[in-house]
């Protein structure tokens, strides 16, 4: 009878032990990362009793857990892909919705602002005319500057999310390494799994890798995580820090640091893939970036071109135009690691040539090298600094040489918008006007015709200081009369001819006849001795000619290579926005879907069932109530025999 009390005893344990582990299942079905836990039992074998071999009851050998290693890795990589998608997707659709907003885009000011100047042309001397065109440009600088600024914040707050990560990351790192060193002492006191343990680090994991991509080795001792380029994170129960540093050629500009006995290395942005702090480098560097220089680009693109035309043109003062609006110079950051003393400088030959990339310009110590960061492509690479002109920018080195490992960021277009202003203040500098004026002679008796007439960028006061008096001489097809100092080119269907000063210059109806910055066509037949005049605009004050030519600009294609207007890089930047926005949010839905299918996989196999864990329940139950009817039996039987003597 001892042993049948032996065998109920080890029942009661078994149904105890389930009915335990059933209702820490159900206590923790809304656990995350808890996996079901099922308890195992053997047979304690047999005893041969002459007839037979009869059992000796059961035992409990362990408690284990439902898991999945390959489901959980796949869920693992799939948190940190989407988590990569989401936080990216969120990111530009801040961008995407400030460039959408029409009350907040530059489409309605640009408008605007040449709607102020057509307004001018129609009016070149009301001051009431001058003053909306200058109010419409300073719409517009304050336009560009305030989407600037949206953009810095964005930036600043990319910056504030990397370092939010980086401390997620480390309290992560710590939790497994504390969880590493309980599970080794648990398996180590008994052997037994402890499965609580056992979850709570491989959540963290999942956790971990919705911070950044990681790289986990399951050993007997724990587990080893690794990061970047396989830089360990954690090793048993060994932690290794990540910090934020500041970039050695942006101090605004947050990356990534491994802290190893004591010194910090920066990790290569490239390398921190995947997760939320992969999202924010990839926004950065591929959205953010060159979206910001575009912005720039376009100011930059508005600014020079305007300039250009606007110094072609005249006061109300009679002077010559100047520069209209403010335009930035390129932005130069030498790495805080050089050791060398040169000076880099940058400055813009060709707008219409610009990109949106940054470029990198390094010395290894023989050659000098100039990279376009947007695609690593090669610029330049020689044994002296870079003279010629690259993607419309041109490089000086000044003030000392480089050492061998220098380098600098060259960022073109960056500060274009923030630093785009009016520069015109008085209403009478606005040059309306050209700084010429030209008329055929009335006793002319030829049908000779002169234009109007324009400048270019040579034109000074002093080429119609003096009148100048053109004289057709048709027995030689010649115009005289030139000013004595100065060649004269004339083009013909896109040929540019130069004749010497002083030289009869042949005429061909329609060429463009050009002379110390002064433009003029003739046409027509004129007679022997008809005389055309070119002399200064002494009374511009009704002239709206450079007016006119300015308000041309905003239809003329003079940005990006000659493919696009002000208004259609704008609409181009805010398209690209909008479809690389559409882009991630699509991917984000599917990658999102896909860990959810994945994450029901591994449900469906670990989770916890209320409906199987009542059925358990319920078994447990009776197999306990059956255990103690065996002891009451056996209670029973010891009564009888007591009672027999």
């Amino acid at each position: 009878m001892a042993n049948i009390l032996s065998i109920a005893n080890s029942a009661l344990a078994a149904a105890q032990a389930g009915l335990a582990t059933t209702g820490h299942n159900i206590a923790n079905q809304k656990t995350p990362g808890y996996s079901r836990q099922l308890v195992i039992q053997a047979s304690l074998g047999g005893q041969n009793l002459g007839g037979g071999y009869i059992g000796s009851g059961t035992t409990v050998e362990t408690v284990r857990r439902v898991y999945n290693d390959f489901i959980a890795t796949q869920v693992v990589a799939a948190q940190g892909s989407a988590s990569q998608l989401q936080s990216y997707a969120d990111q530009i659709s801040k961008i995407n919705n400030m460039m959408a907003d029409s009350s907040t885009g530059l489409t309605p000011v640009i408008q605007d602002f040449f709607k102020g100047i057509q307004d001018l042309v129609a009016n070149p001397g009301s001051a009431a005319s001058r003053q909306a065109m200058l109010s419409g440009a300073e719409s517009l600088a304050a336009r560009f500057q305030t989407m600037d600024g949206q953009f810095r914040s964005i930036r600043e707050g990319v910056n504030t999310e990397i370092t939010a990560s980086v401390t997620n990351i480390n309290a992560y790192a710590k939790q497994i390494s504390q969880l590493n060193n309980a599970i080794a002492k648990a398996q180590n006191s008994d052997g037994q799994p402890p499965n609580d343990l056992l979850d709570q680090r491989d959540f963290l994991i999942g956790e971990l890798a919705k911070e950044t991509k990681v790289t986990v080795n399951k050993q007997s001792n724990g587990y080893s995580v690794f990061v970047g380029n396989g830089q360990p994170l954690v090793v048993g129960t060994t932690t290794y820090e990540l910090t934020t540093v500041a970039s050695s050629t942006d101090l605004g500009r947050l990356e990534v640091g491994y802290i190893t006995n004591g010194t910090t290395v920066t990790l290569p942005e490239n390398s921190m893939t995947g997760g939320k702090l992969g999202g924010l480098f990839e926004f950065r560097s591929k959205s953010l970036d060159p979206m910001q220089n575009s912005l720039g680009r376009i100011a930059l693109g508005i600014a020079e071109t305007f300039n250009a035309q606007h110094r072609l043109g005249q006061d109300q003062n009679g002077a010559l135009g100047g520069d209209f609006f403010n335009s930035a110079q390129p932005a130069v950051n030498s790495d805080f690691n050089n050791t060398g003393t040169a000076v880099v400088g940058a400055t813009i030959s060709n707008v219409s040539a610009l990109t949106t990339s940054d470029y990198r310009v390094s010395y290894d110590g023989t050659n000098y090298s100039v990279t376009r960061l947007s695609d690593n492509a090669s610029m330049y690479s020689g044994a002296t600094f870079p003279t010629a002109t690259i993607d419309g920018v041109d490089l000086t080195m000044t003030s000392g040489p480089m050492a061998a490992g220098d380098k600098y960021v060259v960022r073109p277009t960056v500060n274009g918008a923030a630093d785009f202003n009016v520069l015109i203040k008085d209403l009478s500098s606005i040059a309306a006007a050209t700084p010429i004026v030209t008329a055929a002679t009335t006793t002319n008796t030829g049908t000779g015709a002169i234009s109007a007439g324009s400048i270019n960028a040579a034109f000074t006061a002093a080429t119609v200081a003096t009148p100048v008096t053109l004289t057709y001489n048709a027995a030689g097809g010649t115009l005289t009369g030139f000013p004595a100092a100065m060649p004269v080119t004339v083009t013909t269907n896109g040929v540019a001819t130069t004749y010497a000063a002083g030289a009869p210059v042949p005429y061909t109806a329609g060429s463009t006849i050009s002379f110390g910055g002064a433009e003029i066509k003739l046409s027509g037949v004129p007679a022997d001795g008809d005389t055309f005049k070119i002399s200064a605009n002494v009374n511009g004050s009704g002239d709206n000619r450079n007016m006119l030519a300015l308000g041309e600009l905003q239809t003329k294609n003079i940005l990006q290579g000659g493919t696009a207007n002000y208004n259609t890089a704008y609409s181009q930047l805010v398209s690209l926005v909008g479809n690389k926005t559409r882009e991630l949010q699509v991917n984000s839905a599917a990658e999102g879907g896909l860990l959810k299918s994945l994450q029901t996989t591994q449900q469906s196999e670990s989770g916890v069932n209320l409906d199987e864990e009542a059925t358990n329940l319920l078994q447990y139950q009776q197999a306990y109530q059956a255990a103690a009817k065996v002891m009451q039996a056996v209670s029973d039987m010891f009564d009888i025999l007591a009672s027999l003597h």
